[in-house]
């Protein structure tokens, strides 16, 4: 293919549908959402918002003959992934590029597992602040989205085919020359104002304002920080810095992720953060005392909301 023509997204929650909503503004036929006959049904009877628009997405089942996309984008949560990587597979074909936009390092080698690696790229979203409400979606920033084959030093077919669909649909991106790191360091990110946030129901404000609130996350990202250095990933201190950067213009009532799970009363994605950093702190011998907290934390909010 020239130029992908066709997407097909999976995962209609406040990230999938605040860049599902920037391909269809640029052409309403070249996304297709993924989902099962129920929430189809509640789609069409409430169209999803995002900024205040209702926007009508093509929406297709999972059994539905299709042909296959040039883009996938996977846009679920974790306990929804596996479910996921069947409901794709019309739209899987041999040249289809699938792109993974979970928080976490291990979507993409679940992905693989079922699908290989020749057209897998991947990926994180940065500075978002979508917020999702019922149907409705907000966010002030997009973010945007970091991307590529693990090492970027020369621009692969794929990633220069996703670069320009991304030009196209005003979708910000950056594509860092060690992606693997850059994982890491969103994985980072995650294990600490996600983690902490759900516990303490705080949103962004909270972290920009209050002392004790910063240091709870900064002492659960320095435990990712050390286990990095163990797997060869070297994350170091600016790498928080630069986060704090971001902190600072995420808009103060903006949640994150896991913030909004609690809220809604679903299952959180804390085995692939807390749960990760326990597991790799097993294997590399460093101490998580911090994510050893967290994680019981979260799983009784869990209980408690079920």
């Amino acid at each position: 293919m020239d130029k992908i023509q066709n997407v097909s997204l999976i995962g209609l929650g406040a990230i999938g549908a605040a860049y599902a909503s920037r391909l269809y503004d640029l052409d309403p036929t070249c996304i297709r959402v993924i989902a099962d006959d129920e929430r189809i049904a509640r789609y069409q009877t409430r169209p999803v918002v995002v900024n205040g628009r209702e926007y009508e997405f093509t929406y297709v089942s999972p059994n539905e003959e299709t042909e296959p996309a040039d883009l996938v984008v996977i846009a679920v949560k974790y306990d929804g992934l596996a479910q996921a990587l069947v409901d794709i597979r019309r739209h899987v074909g041999p040249n289809t590029i699938i792109l993974s936009l979970l928080n976490g390092i291990s979507s993409e080698e679940m992905i693989a597992q079922v699908y290989g690696e020749e057209n897998l790229l991947y990926a994180i979203c940065v500075a978002i602040d979508a917020l999702r409400t019922e149907s409705a979606v907000a966010f002030s920033s997009i973010g945007r989205i970091c991307f590529g084959e693990l090492r970027n030093t020369t621009h692969s077919r794929n990633v220069q085919l996703v670069k320009d669909l991304f030009d196209r649909a005003n979708i910000p991106y950056e594509i860092p020359e060690d992606m693997q790191r850059t994982m890491w360091w969103k994985f980072m990110i995650n294990v600490g104002v996600n983690q902490t946030s759900a516990v303490l129901r705080a949103p962004y404000g909270v972290f920009q304002k209050v002392e004790e609130a910063h240091e709870l996350m900064v002492r659960a990202m320095q435990e990712v920080i050390l286990v990095s250095e163990r797997a060869q990933i070297h994350l170091t201190q600016d790498d928080l810095r630069a986060f704090d950067a971001i902190l600072a213009d995420l808009a103060p009532d903006g949640k994150t992720s896991m913030l909004q799970d609690i809220e809604a009363g679903r299952k959180t994605e804390v085995e692939y953060l807390a749960g990760k950093v326990r597991e790799l702190g097993k294997q590399y011998g460093v101490a998580t005392p911090v994510n050893d907290m967290l994680y019981p934390l979260i799983r009784a909010i869990e209980a408690m909301n079920a």
